[in-house]
């Protein structure tokens, strides 16, 4: 059985005055010509592991090379610290450097970095904390999403990377081709003959696993996915990746209020588990944040804490209200009266923006909010058509869940089962009937109301970390003219 103890283990246990070895990377080494103290990270915990050198024991040349940065197996005592800063420690009688760090070159040196320094360092920044706290939370949150979808019943499908359609509509997408770029095959008219492809017609990467999800939760009832998905927008916004990971639940025989319910325990519990299970680097991550406040205008502040913003989600019911309703709200606001929004709100049928839904969440209600019941111009064609709509006014069973400090979090709705309507906004998004026959099919063969939503997993990591730019929470960051790493 494979077992290699890790200095979480060490810290967890309370097992004392026994011989453990530690295998990690030096964070920082000080002392006197009598002592020395590394402190060692193995990447288990945002808590380092204090080795103490009795350099009696040990020539210069011995020790030479235990900087920062190095890699190194320490084995020694676990005793009870002495000193302050630490629990436990190690009396070191015996050590292997693997590969040292020369201490006048080594990038991440023990003080404080910028984000944007680290970001150009991509291959070493999950060595300093503030990295190896995100991509605990990140793994920890992964954990938990498979958890919930498996303690519920839901099954795990693998939804196509390379895709035909495009589910969104936006048209933003990375083209997937084997034709030759210097000459490739043309139509009579000029146009690339797509023909004479890999697939035998234009293929892209994918911007969503919906489409596919509903097929299969049309058969297994219960469904998910999670996997990369690609946006070709030439934005370069702190909160856009042209690769980003998503969560796609699709459930059949529900509707929209369903739908909700399973969103609004979905956030909830995986927020917990994190908050359990993370507590450490939370707590770290938190008082990063606090520091960071320090040096913004009051005006631009969070208004919570980072593990209150947290509790914040998970011990509120979240307030659901019609588009309608937020719209009337926004339009008698103080800020909106006092022209102080960036985008005015007088009108319906208005796109809302991140500045609105904070506004609803933050100020008004003091609470998560679900916004059902959007304009249907401005949602997606796959939504359902709610009936008994004003001519003009026509709206769709969707949901927006929104969250302080981040405004839209989860995007879903009811899915239009009726073969006809279903037809009908094909045509008036102008999508090709071909592109998408086999979706309009599954309209013809047992439908049934089902409903589903959509979760930007970066999006997620970026509430539960406080971190402010979406590269920071994904190991390797693709955007526009950057794809290093």
């Amino acid at each position: 059985m494979f077992k290699q103890e890790t200095i979480r283990d060490m810290f967890d246990t309370g097992h004392m005055d026994r011989t453990v070895t530690v295998r990690g990377w030096v964070r920082t080494r000080r002392g006197n010509a009598y002592v020395s103290f590394v402190n060692v990270n193995d990447g288990s915990t945002i808590n380092n592991m204090q080795c103490v050198f009795d350099l009696s024991r040990f020539t210069e040349e011995q020790f030479r090379g235990i900087d920062t940065g190095a890699a190194v197996s320490i084995t020694g005592k676990l005793v009870a610290s002495q000193g302050a800063g630490q629990s436990v420690e190690v009396q070191a009688t015996d050590f292997t450097l693997f590969g040292g760090a020369d201490p006048e070159t080594y990038p991440i040196q023990p003080k404080k970095h910028s984000l944007e320094f680290l970001r150009e360092k991509g291959h070493l920044r999950v060595r300093t904390n503030t990295f190896s706290a995100v991509y605990r939370i990140r793994h920890t949150l992964t954990f938990a999403i498979h958890d919930y979808f498996n303690r519920h019943g839901f099954f795990n499908v693998h939804s196509p990377i390379i895709t035909g359609s495009d589910a969104e509509g936006a048209g933003e997408m990375f083209r997937v081709t084997t034709l030759s770029m210097d000459r490739p095959p043309r139509n009579e008219d000029g146009t690339i003959n797509y023909k004479e492809d890999f697939f035998g017609k234009e293929t892209n990467l994918t911007v969503s696993g919906q489409l596919e999800a509903e097929l299969a939760a049309l058969a297994l009832g219960k469904v998910y996915t999670f996997g990369p998905t690609f946006r070709a927008e030439n934005s370069n916004t702190s909160r856009h990746l042209a690769e980003f990971w998503m969560i796609e639940p699709e459930v059949a025989f529900t509707d929209i209020n369903g739908n909700m319910d399973l969103a609004e325990d979905f956030l909830k519990s995986v927020i917990r588990y994190v908050i359990e299970h993370c507590h450490d680097d939370i707590k770290f991550l938190s008082q990063r944040l606090v520091e960071e406040e320090k040096s913004k205008p009051q005006d631009q502040r969070s208004p919570m804490e980072l593990m209150e913003k947290l509790r914040f989600v998970v011990e509120n019911d979240f307030e659901r209200l019609t588009y309608t309703e937020a719209v009337k709200i926004l339009r008698d606001s103080k800020p909106n009266q006092k022209k102080q929004f960036e985008y005015p709100v007088n009108d319906w049928g208005i796109d809302l923006q991140s500045e609105h839904e904070r506004y609803l969440v933050e100020k008004h209600f003091k609470k998560p909010v679900i916004l059902t019941g959007y304009p249907a111009k401005i949602k997606a064609f796959y939504m359902r058509l709610n009936e008994g709509c004003e001519p003009g006014r026509e709206t769709v069973a969707a949901m927006d869940i929104l969250f302080p400090g981040i405004g839209e979090i989860v995007g879903g709705s009811q899915r239009e089962e009726r073969y006809d309507v279903l037809l009908d906004k094909v045509k008036q998004f102008h999508i090709p009937e071909e592109s998408v026959w086999w979706y309009l099919e599954t309209r013809k063969f047992g439908t049934v109301p089902h409903a589903g939503f959509g979760l930007g997993f970066e999006r997620l990591m970026m509430f539960l970390t406080g971190m402010g730019n979406v590269r920071d929470v994904i190991p390797f960051p693709r955007t526009p003219k950057n794809c290093d790493f």
